[in-house]
């Protein structure tokens, strides 16, 4: 993973102390709650419902075990015990001090951390594949390209004040495990007609209240020209996004409003009268920044199989919880953070140092965050999978529900989020309560339910199989029902279903929609094909024939 050099290490020590100062300043009334919402909010610290939240950067979603544990320590020192793992690989600390926030900012820089750009209206943390570097199926590991992106964008000051918030997501396999079609750039490595590597770059894309899929702007761009591409689309976009209107201000209104020819049309004008002068990725470059991401010392393995003779519950983990590598005798290993009663994407102190410990004894010292809210192992030795699997389960983090209903993503709703209009956490425990017969779940196959408690769509819910959407009616919580999305490559935006459900009536709704496709469906059919396949509207009369029952 990328290490901090010396100019890297000046910037986030020097935004510490300034930070500090300027929390100083606010705690003695020296600047006034307008004055400080910007400073802190440059520094990723917001104000929820019941207390701050300290959004901590984790680029591409990678993390050593030295960092883990750091988290783990400021988790059991500074809040109550836990983080929250996003949707964007970032970790939110839910109940830190003001006045502690300098500190913690501290003890985060000590281990090449920060908080940086995780809030206010600049380019976000850059996202990435979570399997980056170990798929058997990427043209070629992206991490570098990501990591070249957050240099250039990190207190880039064109960029530090946009009309909007701005993500980008980078890939290089097929099956775009990044989401990188519903954020504000999506970057694919592609090859092009000669065998040469670049990208292909997509543009506004995003969810909230105007959930709009990501189109392509440049099919096969030079990899010399991404960064320069990239300011073209930013400039176009500062001067000419909406500053009026909050809802309005993302570029993926101003890409609608013009029209995917007339933006691209803008882009390339601003590319073609800037690029001549701006700096190029030259091979030197991309050769140091891919020298962090070389390969760990791999050993020479026989493919085994770690299955044979061992108990059923290590074999559905294994089966559902493991996925091929590319080098043989090796599995990245997902660790579910998605156990019956605990908050999706929560995990406590002493479950981050175990996993810290775990990852020195079986990963190289590696864990990465998944945009599903779990956590991952990239480099296990097959041979060693039950080993690690009796460790996780001793936790209770051995749950065996990747991919199925049970992994859902869920945003933290009501019981933090000061923007919510209806909980989450909760019917999450409702919908695990009902649906908790794995061998049930296996035979449904993959299914994605996300939900979110509001339109700022931080569960992503437009874009599952099975989408929740929390809606506030006459100060009731009620949910509104999508089926059909993905977020993959094949992403779609899911359609509504009929009218909001009562919240004990959630359950109920998802198991009249999953009769309809058990009774429906092809032989390996998944749920979001069958939808694709005979429509919503079966679906919909079975949901709605009868009165709904909790």
């Amino acid at each position: 993973m990328y290490r901090y050099d010396a100019i890297d290490k000046t910037l986030v020590d020097e935004r510490v102390a300034q930070f500090r100062d300027q929390t100083r300043r606010f705690l003695a009334g020296e600047l006034t709650d307008d004055e400080f919402r910007h400073l802190r909010l440059r520094n990723g610290l917001y104000i929820q419902r019941h207390a701050p939240m300290l959004r901590v950067a984790i680029p591409y979603g990678t993390l050593s075990s030295v960092q883990l544990r750091t988290l783990a320590h400021i988790a059991r020192r500074y809040d109550r015990g836990y983080g929250h793992f996003t949707t964007r690989q970032n970790l939110q600390f839910n109940w830190p001090r003001i006045e502690d926030v300098p500190d913690i900012l501290a003890e985060l820089a000590a281990v090449e951390m920060h908080a940086i750009q995780t809030s206010g209206n600049c380019i976000r943390n850059v996202t990435s594949d979570h399997l980056a570097g170990v798929t058997q199926s990427e043209l070629e590991d992206p991490r570098p390209w990501c990591e070249i992106i957050r240099q250039w964008s990190s207190f880039h000051p064109e960029f530090s004040y946009l009309p909007r918030k701005f993500k980008i997501a980078v890939t290089g396999a097929p099956e775009d495990r990044a989401a990188s079609l519903v954020h504000d750039v999506g970057v694919h490595m592609v090859r092009a007609a000669d065998g040469e590597l670049g990208f292909e770059i997509l543009a506004g894309g995003g969810l909230g209240r105007t959930p709009i899929i990501g189109q392509v702007l440049r099919e096969y761009l030079p990899r010399e020209h991404l960064l320069s591409y990239l300011e073209a689309i930013l400039r176009v976009y500062n001067r000419e996004g909406r500053r009026d209107n909050l809802t309005k201000a993302r570029i993926k209104i101003l890409v609608r409003s013009l029209g995917i020819e007339e933006f691209r049309r803008r882009v390339e004008a601003e590319w073609a009268a800037m690029r001549d002068g701006a700096p190029r990725v030259d091979d030197a470059e991309v050769a140091r920044v891919r020298a962090f991401f070389s390969p760990p010392a791999y050993r020479r393995l026989a493919e085994a199989d770690p299955e044979a003779g061992k108990d059923t519950a290590f074999r559905a983990w294994y089966r559902h919880n493991t996925v091929a590598h590319k080098v043989p005798g090796y599995r990245a290993v997902y660790v579910s953070l998605k156990k019956s009663g605990v908050a999706p994407g929560d995990a406590t102190d002493a479950q981050m140092d175990l996993l810290a410990d775990l990852a020195d004894r079986h990963s190289f010292g590696e864990i990465r965050v998944t945009h599903t809210q779990n956590l991952l192992f990239p480099d296990v030795e097959a041979q060693h999978t039950f080993d690690l699997w009796r460790s996780l389960d001793q936790a209770g983090l051995a749950t065996a529900n990747i991919g199925t209903l049970n992994d859902m993503i869920c945003c933290p709703g009501l019981d933090f989020c000061s923007l919510a209009n209806a909980g989450s956490i909760e019917v999450a425990k409702l919908i695990n309560e009902r649906f908790d017969d794995y061998d049930y779940l296996y035979d449904l196959g993959e299914l994605e339910v996300k939900m979110s408690g509001c339109m700022n769509a931080c569960g992503h819910h437009h874009v599952g199989h099975i989408g929740i959407l929390g809606v506030d009616k006459n100060g009731e919580e009620w949910y509104q029902i999508t089926i059909g999305g993905a977020a993959g490559a094949d992403a779609a935006l899911g359609e509504v279903i009929g009218p909001s459900v009562a919240k004990a009536m959630v359950p109920e709704t998802i198991a009249r929609l999953l009769a309809v496709y058990v009774e429906c469906r092809l032989p390996e059919e998944r749920f979001v094909d069958t939808v694709r396949r005979i429509g919503i509207k079966p679906f919909k009369e079975r949901v709605y024939a009868a009165p709904l029952a909790a």
